[in-house]
């Protein structure tokens, strides 16, 4: 079953039938979904808040940089991890005039949170709490971050506010454009807005009999 559809219950069904489809996907299903489109706005927080994005480019988790009509791609694919949990990539590139950047982040729910986890980067250090709900307005999904914890090796412990963000996510489907939109919003409790972006993309399903080695963490944490 979806780790969204868990997540949500009976809400799941109100959830407009183009977003139920693309957050209903497990790995039974076989498939991946991959978004292309643009970013009208890619945006960052005042200098002082720099530090914590170039920061994050170190596991690809946010990085320092901003643009308009940005292309972007957003590769999603089901799949069970190591350690037998359904798992989802959000795998999202943007293909920035000097660089692209990519921002990695692998989806689980947890029994024992009683919540969806966001295992953000490439080495999964950080673990998010993810809160969802349904926009009455758009049917669209709405994901908030939560508690946060920073694991490496045998460190773990609880991740201080003051040193991140919580994110705000919108995803809707705009039955006028044909196309999804996308709403990202991360701040900080004292600092005020840290990274974002707005834009919107079609996605494209690919059969698979397994998931790209690229879009793989180069490490699986247990620990949530």
């Amino acid at each position: 079953m979806s780790i969204y559809r868990t997540a949500l219950g009976e809400r799941f069904d109100a959830l407009h039938p183009r977003i139920r489809r693309r957050f209903g996907i497990s790995s039974s299903d076989a498939i991946g979904q991959i978004g292309r489109g643009v970013m009208d706005e890619i945006w960052h927080g005042a200098p002082y808040t720099l530090p914590f994005l170039v920061l994050g480019t170190w596991r690809r988790i946010m990085f320092p940089s901003s643009g308009r009509e940005v292309p972007f791609t957003i590769e999603n694919y089901a799949y069970v991890d190591r350690y037998g949990r359904e798992t989802v990539t959000w795998i999202r590139t943007f293909e920035l005039p000097r660089r692209a950047r990519r921002f990695d982040a692998y989806m689980v729910w947890s029994e024992r949170r009683k919540c969806v986890v966001d295992y953000l980067g490439s080495h999964q250090h950080l673990a998010v709490d993810i809160h969802l709900d349904v926009d009455p307005e758009t049917r669209g999904l709405r994901l908030r971050s939560g508690a946060q914890r920073f694991y490496e090796r045998v460190f773990a412990f609880d991740f201080p506010m003051a040193l991140s963000g919580y994110a705000e996510v919108h995803e809707w489907f705009d039955d006028d454009a044909e196309r999804f939109r996308i709403s990202v919003d991360v701040r900080n409790p004292r600092w005020g807005r840290l990274f974002g972006y707005r834009g919107s993309f079609t996605v494209e399903e690919v059969e698979l009999d397994t998931i790209p080695p690229s879009v793989r963490p180069r490490r699986e944490e247990l620990r949530d």
